[in-house]
């Protein structure tokens, strides 16, 4: 809309020039005074305005004429001072020609024209900058999420927030028994409530998302219920007449991976007219609403569409990846643990116990509020770290010989059969001793008093046996590995002063000192060497862990586990660390780690203890300056042994 208004005095002679100005189509109209133009200016109309000599009265205050508004000065000696900066101002001679008159008018509206046109570009192109820094911001945002469902919701939200769209779906291509199929995995509707299910549908051209799914075209449609005659394409109207919907404008796209695949599609629906800035709770949608408040998708929404949509479908494709490593990664953990277990299988299971407890003591700990724990908090990566380490955290037994692994008693089976075999020996020899002196007796004296010698003899024979089994079943009893340090060792120390004369007449110990030694193990079932051999288990697990090139959020796998037998009081192995070095993740892991070596039922050089007695321990090792007090009143009070499943009886 133009409009023209004559500001003038008597000095202006309006009449020459009405009909002129008339002719081209311009409205001529009177104003009493320059301010009733003011509001004018700030419509939609563009507004060229004649200001004659006897108008300026000493004006002084300038006037906000807007974008909108042009003057043009009919023989004035300088320009008014009450113009405001950006007005546009054209001057003309006194009583100028009408071709003089109108050309300068037509200049002024082009000039307005040409200002209201740069104005509405500046307009857009603060819009599109707008949304493309959004887009790379949501692009930015999308290569950060690893949770895939988080990250589909992500890229639907964002794509409905920057469109305006009311609604929208997001749909993933899939193989299902060798067949390509569309996966329906998320809907979104700000007006409608609905429960929503995956679904698995066919790919075909009848349905939107198929078609756009086979083309790799993107289709705009401005009423969903008058589509092209030719459409091969269709609504499905159920979802409307169920609910009380209007499904008016639509726009589906495909998501286009970097080689050019459509690996997805996005559907969005009704967008919403652009709101008052005041207006932040914009009602819902209904089928009367829908025709006043959804406008069309336009062009430049599809482009920016496309542009996210391309950044989504690189997304999904690494998050997808970052899935199947971390699903391959996972299965060589469990592999790992299953072989190594394997080689010892008196500790099945072991290892995924200890992680599932150190795992549920860490959410536990992290929810703490007071205390010691109240500033520490553990990271969703943090805790596949502390489960990979506690999962891994045995791996070094690899390098541990194995019948050191498997060992169940203080002696290897053999030490022992050759210390029964000594036994079994001796009492052989006890027993043709005695027969040797009966055919002596015999020999010597005959048959005379025999049969009470002989009684005699079969008596201190069967005594010497029975003592000799009696010692020997003292031996194998010692032979038995204990949890605590307890019993009287004294006795078998006398055992091993024993000796006899063996079968080449040479004088032997009944028990060598060797083995007396290993007898004599107060705790455990294993002697210096072989629990150094034991303890660099820890070691090799850290070097082979050290070998595995872990993202940047698992770089702490090897430390956690190297600690994990390390004791507050720095008597713990292999670089006895004091409390301050000792990484909490790693005294977690200890505390599970002891308390399902004392619970676990799997172990045949030890019975497993009741809960209450394992409790009780790990109290103990508190008391002794071992484990981490709070820690363990943590795993005790809040019962984490119970929630990870693993209570004992």
């Amino acid at each position: 809309m133009q409009t023209l208004s004559l500001l003038h005095s008597d000095e202006f002679p309006i009449g020459r020039y009405a009909d002129a100005l008339t002719r081209e189509s311009i409205v001529a109209g009177r104003l009493d005074d320059l301010e009733k133009l003011v509001p004018s200016s700030g419509g939609s109309a563009l507004t060229v305005v004649l200001v004659d000599p006897g108008l300026m009265n000493g004006r002084q205050t300038a006037l906000p004429l807007g974008t909108r508004t042009a003057i043009v000065g009919v023989g004035l000696d300088e320009q008014p001072l009450w113009l405001a900066d950006d007005t546009i101002y054209l001057h003309v001679s006194k009583n100028p020609p009408v071709s003089t008159l109108l050309s300068a008018v037509k200049r002024a509206y082009q000039f307005l024209h040409q200002k209201a046109r740069f104005a509405q570009l500046e307009r857009q192109l603060t819009e599109r900058t707008r949304e493309l820094q959004q887009v790379a911001e949501v692009g930015s945002a999308l290569s950060t999420v690893r949770d895939h469902s988080v990250l589909l919701t992500m890229i639907l939200s964002k794509a409905r927030e920057l469109s305006r769209a009311d609604a929208g779906s997001l749909y993933l291509l899939d193989d299902v028994s060798g067949h390509r199929v569309l996966r329906w995995k998320l809907a979104q509707n700000d007006s409608i409530d609905v429960d929503f299910e995956e679904k698995v549908l066919p790919i075909t051209r009848k349905s939107l998302a198929g078609y756009v799914a086979m083309t790799g075209e993107t289709l705009v449609i401005d009423d969903a219920y008058n589509l092209p005659a030719d459409a091969e394409y269709q609504i499905n109207r159920s979802f409307d007449e169920e609910n009380g919907y209007l499904t008016k404008s639509l726009l589906v796209f495909p998501m286009t991976n970097h080689a050019g695949d459509v690996i997805g599609v996005l559907q969005l629906i009704n967008r919403r007219a652009r709101r008052r800035e005041d207006d932040r709770s914009p009602a819902r949608l209904t089928a009367k609403t829908v025709p006043e408040k959804v406008v069309p998708f336009d062009q430049d929404t599809a482009e920016i569409m496309r542009a996210l949509a391309s950044q989504a479908a690189v997304a999904v494709e690494n998050n997808l990846l970052y899935e199947s490593i971390e699903r391959l990664f996972e299965g060589f953990v469990t592999a790992a643990v299953t072989a190594i277990e394997q080689r010892d299988p008196t500790t099945s299971g072991h290892s995924f116990r200890v992680a599932d407890l150190t795992v549920e003591l860490a959410r536990v700990v992290d929810r703490v509020e007071g205390g010691p724990f109240a500033a520490v908090r553990f990271t969703p990566d943090q805790v596949r770290e502390i489960r990979y380490a506690s999962l891994l955290h045995d791996f070094g037994k690899v390098g541990v010989r194995e019948q050191v692994l498997i060992k169940e008693k203080k002696l290897y089976p053999m030490q022992l059969d050759n210390i029964r075999g000594r036994f079994e020996y001796v009492m052989k020899s006890v027993e043709n001793e005695a027969s040797r002196r009966k055919i002596d007796y015999l020999l010597e004296q005959g048959k005379d008093g025999f049969d009470e010698f002989a009684a005699h003899l079969d008596a201190q024979t069967a005594e010497t046996i029975l003592k000799m089994q009696k010692d020997f079943t003292f031996i194998a009893q010692s032979n038995e590995p204990t949890v605590l340090p307890e019993g009287d060792f004294a006795y078998l120390q006398a055992l091993a002063d024993r000796d006899y004369t063996d079968i080449r007449g040479e004088r032997r110990l009944l028990v060598d000192p060797e083995e007396a030694r290993i007898l004599s193990i107060r705790k455990g079932n294993l002697d210096p060497a072989e629990r150094m051999e034991i303890e660099s288990h820890v070691t090799h697990t850290f070097n082979f862990l050290l070998k595995i090139p872990w993202t940047r959020d698992l770089a702490a796998v090897a430390d956690i586990a190297y600690a994990h037998h390390e004791k507050l009081n720095g008597r713990g192995y292999p670089r006895q660390l004091a409390a301050d070095d000792i990484p909490i993740q790693s005294r977690m892991m200890t505390v599970s780690d002891i308390y399902d070596a004392l619970t676990a039922s799997d172990r045949p050089y030890k019975r497993a203890i009741s809960t209450e007695r394992a409790l009780d321990i790990l109290r103990m090792e508190v008391n002794d300056g071992l484990l981490d007090g709070a820690l363990v009143e943590t795993f005790v009070e809040s019962k984490v042994y119970e929630r990870a499943g693993v209570l004992r009886t």
